[in-house]
């Protein structure tokens, strides 16, 4: 009977593991990214569905800067528990709108990175400036706290 004790122990490692992985990437949290900005999501419905907040540190004005709704999607049925995911942020303090694509990872050490692509846009006067309204990059966010169990 102590012979299959070890596997037995190996398998419900590996299933637990596994386990905490999934539960992981679930974007309920507060999360902070690259450039320092955070953000807070509230809970995923079972659709995937979500809302939350996001404070920039990157901004023309800094003393303007206000707390910003978003407004999101987690595709829930990704079987390898690193979802992929959208959002977008309405901008409270300027004429700007923000949309964010990416995926959630859970790296070799079970650390979060959500990895993202965003485009910017900015309002413009005239359609002759409609060249400078959009800028694209990228952010590495990371979780703030454990999830909440």
């Amino acid at each position: 009977m102590m012979q299959g004790t070890p596997l037995l122990l190996v398998l419900s490692l590996a299933l637990g593991a596994y386990g905490i992985s999934v539960e992981k990437c679930n974007l309920t949290g507060h999360w902070k990214n690259d450039l320092g900005s955070n953000m807070t999501i509230t809970a995923v419905d079972e659709k995937g569905n979500f809302t939350g907040l996001y404070n920039t540190s990157v901004a023309d004005n800094p003393s303007k800067i206000l707390q910003s709704p978003l407004l999101g999607f987690q595709h829930l049925t990704n079987t390898n528990g690193q979802p992929t995911f959208g959002f977008t942020v309405n901008w409270t303090f300027s004429e700007a709108t923000s949309v964010f694509t990416g995926q959630c990872f859970v790296d070799e050490y079970g650390k979060e990175v959500l990895k993202t692509m965003w485009l910017f846009r900015r309002h413009q006067n005239t359609i002759q400036d409609n060249w400078n309204g959009t800028v694209v990059g990228t952010n590495e966010f990371t979780r703030l706290e454990p999830q909440m169990e």
